[in-house]
């Protein structure tokens, strides 16, 4: 199952490494990471998924997560409230007659078209993990040249 997870740290050299090395020296596999400054520019938050698949591993990585100098807190987002939302940059292929069609498939999502060339468009969607799939399928259709995701970013 996975797990959301946001960790607030040091904004400090080296400590993106070591939380990601803490992951892999016991074999636990990050599915997204998202990192940015906070407010104030000496903390960063950290939202990072990982597949746990008990209780147990969950614990024992916010244990081994809370160990490290550098952590300030840690929320486990698993059996709370929350927002949880991701960025995609799809280039799809996208001809002068198919511009209306794809415009109105994009009506039922928070996305757009940031920009058009020849027979290309740039789409910008936001969303959770279920809507973000969803439109891919959909842009599927139209045919992907070209895919950037961001992780997933939460709050309660």
């Amino acid at each position: 199952m996975k797990h959301t997870i946001s960790v607030s740290v040091e904004n400090k050299f080296g400590v993106l490494a070591r939380v990601a090395g803490l992951f892999s020296a016991r074999g636990y596999n990050i599915s997204s990471l998202a990192v940015s400054e906070t407010l104030d520019p000496t903390i960063s938050y950290m939202t990072i998924v990982v597949d746990a698949k008990d209780e147990a591993i969950l614990e024992q990585i916010k244990k081994q997560l809370n160990k490290l100098i550098d952590v300030i807190s840690v929320t486990d987002f698993t059996k709370k409230e929350y927002i949880g939302r991701e960025l995609i940059l799809a280039k799809v292929n996208c001809l002068a007659k198919d511009r209306t069609k794809l415009e109105r498939a994009l009506e039922g999502y928070v996305a757009k078209i940031v920009q058009r060339k020849e027979d290309l468009a740039i789409v910008e969607a936001v969303g959770d993990e279920e809507q973000v799939t969803q439109l891919l399928e959909l842009l599927a259709g139209f045919g992907i040249k070209e895919l950037v995701r961001t992780g997933k970013i939460a709050i309660v």
